[in-house]
């Protein structure tokens, strides 16, 4: 079998002309004939080229991979436990879900106090208003992306530095507006925006605290590519410090851009040139700006790199490292490299559970550890905190808590319109019939009922998760966070079980016979 999918998805807008009927080798068509108008993504490299090698419409869309890992957190089942607490009191009436606490501190020196266990990572694109205030109701970690000063219109820049982003300052104070004393909004910085000083803006001249390097480039560590329209516009970004290719300043390349001739031009993010020496200078220096929190985001890279960016982090003094799998979300990765590229996220997790674990026997201060990489439930993160435990402490959901920004707002576009579809009407036709967390969110905020539906989807949906986590905490008996550990789930398969090194139900079976 193959698990990889065909030439043809939603992602690129594509099909396969007889899906039924497929060579899973190549992932064409079995029969591919001449009268064919080219429906599959080979048709569509012939129309446009490199171009046909991203996403569709990545400006109004997110992307996962459609790959079939041989493994995943469905091999997975919870356990549970019907005897004893730990957490609380052996009590009928205390030992009941909602009052399980799953708060949880961020940072190492300057702590900060989370509502959740739970980091919505990098975006800086479709609804990010209602994604950061959503994250500031809930009282969670959020990411500013990549790259936002290159999406500034009035941008200002001084010999080659940040000397004003409005656009950062507004994606900013989307958080601060609803912030009520619990989380973050973690501004994150990849090569490119090193170059221009972004982070030393934001923390000297907007009071940014925490913030957070990125290891890569665009979503995964690919470079990052933007089509750009005009040679006016290429220059533009080549005078920022971009990387331009073709070379817009070229004169010959001028020229025939003026005759319809040539490539079209590419920013191009450049990959980091990193060491050890750079980059434990570069987080004091961040410190000595003000930053509180200093952060590292890297995808499933080479094991040796993971290793040495954690060495690196403990270090510099560094406070969280999110480690992001592969088959989880992306902003504007290339199709192939969504599917074919990096450790999956369970094979990634077990590796970092083994690799700290090393480094807690060698005394190596350790910071706190996020990963990411297609959550969704609070199954998928109750299963992930427990795999890592105690060394991974949140589980970062990044496309599902944007999805439920968009729902939010459609549905709120919808309402308005006075035209609520029909699987929506069973709970009223109104903002405050519809949406059931407006009633808790006026205890926190006047006039609740006017904040953005779309925030209120990213609240509403974290609070789903939040309970869920408890109802699971519960059934296992268990009262707080730190009592989750890795005897909390059972591998499902032998596959789970040989790369988790988790005990199966036979194995715990044998040895509770043992005692007899």
């Amino acid at each position: 079998m193959s698990y990889s999918p065909l030439l043809g998805s939603s992602t690129t807008h594509t099909k396969v002309r007889t899906p039924e009927n497929v060579s899973k080798f190549s992932g064409m068509c079995s029969v591919c004939t001449s009268s064919c108008t080219g429906t599959c993504e080979i048709g569509l490299s012939a129309l446009r080229g490199s171009e046909a090698i991203y996403p569709y419409e990545t400006d109004v869309n997110q992307f996962a991979s459609e790959k079939e890992y041989p493994l995943d957190f469905s091999h997975f089942n919870i356990n549970g436990r019907v005897f004893g607490t730990v957490g609380c009191e052996e009590d009928a009436y205390a030992a009941t879900y909602p009052k399980a606490s799953i708060n949880i501190d961020f940072g190492i020196e300057n702590k900060i106090k989370m509502k959740a266990p739970i980091i919505l990572p990098a975006m800086a694109k479709l609804n990010w208003k209602d994604y950061y205030a959503g994250a500031a109701m809930a009282g969670v970690l959020v990411v500013i992306g990549e790259d936002v000063v290159a999406k500034d219109k009035n941008l200002l820049i001084d010999k080659g530095k940040v000397v004003s982003s409005p656009l950062i300052n507004e994606m900013v104070n989307s958080f601060r507006q609803y912030y009520r004393g619990y989380g973050d909004i973690i501004l994150q910085a990849n090569y490119d925006d090193e170059n221009l000083g972004v982070l030393d803006y934001a923390i000297t001249e907007l009071g940014v605290k925490s913030v957070e390097l990125k290891f890569g480039q665009a979503a995964k560590g690919i470079q990052g590519m933007g089509r750009v329209k005009s040679i006016d516009e290429a220059i533009k970004f080549q005078k920022m410090g971009y990387l331009v290719y073709p070379d817009p300043s070229d004169p010959e390349i001028a020229e025939n851009y003026k005759n319809g001739k040539g490539q079209v031009f590419e920013r191009i993010g450049k990959l980091p040139m990193w060491n050890e020496e750079i980059l434990i200078k570069r987080v004091a220096e961040l410190r000595s700006l003000g930053a509180e929190h200093i952060c590292f985001k890297t995808g499933p890279f080479d094991p040796k790199d993971l290793v040495r960016i954690i060495k690196i982090a403990s270090a510099a003094g560094v406070d969280l490292i999110t480690f992001d799998g592969a088959g989880g979300g992306t902003g504007n990765s290339p199709v192939k490299m969504m599917n074919e590229w990096g450790i999956p996220t369970v094979y990634l997790e077990s590796m970092l559970y083994d690799i700290l674990k090393k480094f807690k026997f060698r005394n190596y201060n350790l910071p706190q550890i996020a990963i990411a990489g297609g959550f969704a439930s609070e199954d998928q993160i109750y299963k992930g905190l427990a795999l890592g435990a105690p060394y991974i402490n949140f589980v970062a959901v990044g496309r599902a808590a944007m999805a439920a920004a968009m729902s939010g707002k459609k549905v709120e576009e919808l309402i308005n319109s006075g035209t609520v579809p029909k699987e929506i009407q069973r709970f009223g036709s109104t903002k405050e019939e519809i949406f059931a967390d407006i009633r808790e969110l006026k205890l926190y905020y006047e006039n609740a009922e006017d904040i953005s539906a779309g925030a209120i989807g990213v609240y509403s949906y974290i609070n789903r998760l939040s309970a869920g986590m408890k109802q699971l905490m519960a059934l296992n008996r268990k009262f707080k966070l730190s009592y989750i550990d890795r005897s909390d789930i059972i591998p499902m398969t032998e596959l789970a079980a040989q790369v988790t090194c988790l005990d199966t139900y036979d194995d715990i079976l044998i040895r509770e016979l043992e005692k007899l």
